[in-house]
């Protein structure tokens, strides 16, 4: 008898040393899926609104929509597009930057978050917003009504030299990318134009189709349609280069006029106080969808150029930029002196 409880006894004593064995695997391995995820954070867990700074049709719109469409599936989120359009894109990037920190608000910036304060248009500047990823760039470009009475820059030039003052050249707004071409142009061809804003690229060019306006330097991309329709002409681009979406279209330089390369850019930022954890799995996630054939068709098949940076790259060519509208305004004499 005593030696079969002996037996019983070590039998539990076996069983309890397996279960407390069986515990500590149990809280080792706990331990360690903790651990890995204390490094991660659960963004996004939520639904992510994007700030588009410009009205409604033009290209910084269709860069939003078709891009947060794209970025959805590798958030796992989806992403809802708010246009908030006024002051040249300082409404809605001011808003975009004073937004929450914690990546729920993302927002399109464009080329005249470096150009604003030089403008004494806002005090907003890139210092003020964190990059996640630059995502597009195009050019200006000078296009004018089908029927208008010159097809080459010379001729335009020629023409504002006749009418000094009375060619209304449409922007989408004082103080942006488009009315600095414009001003730009005037300079080096030494002519005197009208400039009309708008609140965005879209309303311009469809004032133009509308005959309110004799010109506009918006990119090809947002003339597009129009100049597939047959109502508009382009006369020439603002680049070193031709574009791709209307290569038969000469360059400033080659159409007779020296000019500074003046273009459009786009990219995400976020709040500064955003973690950088979570600004690495939007830039992660934005330079995937970005590099996807869905989207570069798009986008070429609308007359977009893409331009891929990371954040860190992208900082640096905001840096530049606003060191070089900085310099440029000066030269035009344009904004705070």
């Amino acid at each position: 008898m005593k030696k079969s409880m002996k037996c019983i006894g070590l039998f539990i004593v076996s069983v309890l040393m397996l279960a407390i064995a069986g515990c500590g695997n149990d809280k080792s391995e706990n331990a360690s899926d903790s651990a890995g995820s204390g490094d991660k954070t659960d963004f996004p867990s939520k639904a992510i609104t994007m700030i588009s700074p410009t009205s409604a049709g033009g290209g910084t719109d269709a860069t939003a929509r078709a891009l947060a469409a794209d970025v959805e599936k590798h958030l796992g989120q989806s992403i809802g597009v708010v246009n908030k359009p006024g002051g040249s894109g300082s409404v809605g990037m001011t808003e975009g930057a004073n937004a929450k920190p914690d990546g729920y608000t993302v927002t399109m910036v464009i080329a005249e978050l470096t150009m604003l304060e030089h403008m004494g248009v806002s005090t907003l500047n890139q210092d003020q917003m964190k990059a996640v990823a630059m995502i597009n760039l195009d050019p200006a470009a000078l296009t004018v009504p089908a029927d208008a009475p010159y097809d080459t820059l010379e001729e335009f030039i020629d023409y504002a030299k006749e009418h000094p003052g009375e060619l209304q050249v449409g922007n989408a707004g004082t103080g942006s990318i488009w009315h600095v071409a414009a001003e730009s142009l005037a300079k080096n061809a030494d002519i005197e134009l009208n400039h009309v804003p708008f609140e965005g690229a879209a309303p311009a060019v469809t004032a133009l189709v509308g005959g309110h306006v004799d010109a506009v330097t918006v990119s090809p991309a947002e003339v597009k349609t129009q100049l597939d329709a047959g109502n508009l002409k382009t006369l020439a681009i603002m680049s070193d280069k031709r574009s791709d979406i209307i290569p038969d279209v000469p360059t400033f330089t080659e159409a007779g006029l020296e000019s500074e390369t003046i273009a459009t850019w786009r990219g995400i930022t976020v709040p500064n106080d955003t973690p950088d954890e979570i600004v690495t799995i939007l830039q992660d996630a934005f330079l995937k969808a970005a590099d996807e054939e869905g989207f570069k068709k798009f986008m070429s098949s609308n007359g977009l150029g893409i331009e891929l940076k990371k954040a860190d790259e992208f900082n640096a060519f905001m840096d530049e930029n606003y060191d070089y509208y900085k310099e440029m305004f000066a030269e035009l004499g344009l904004g705070n002196k």
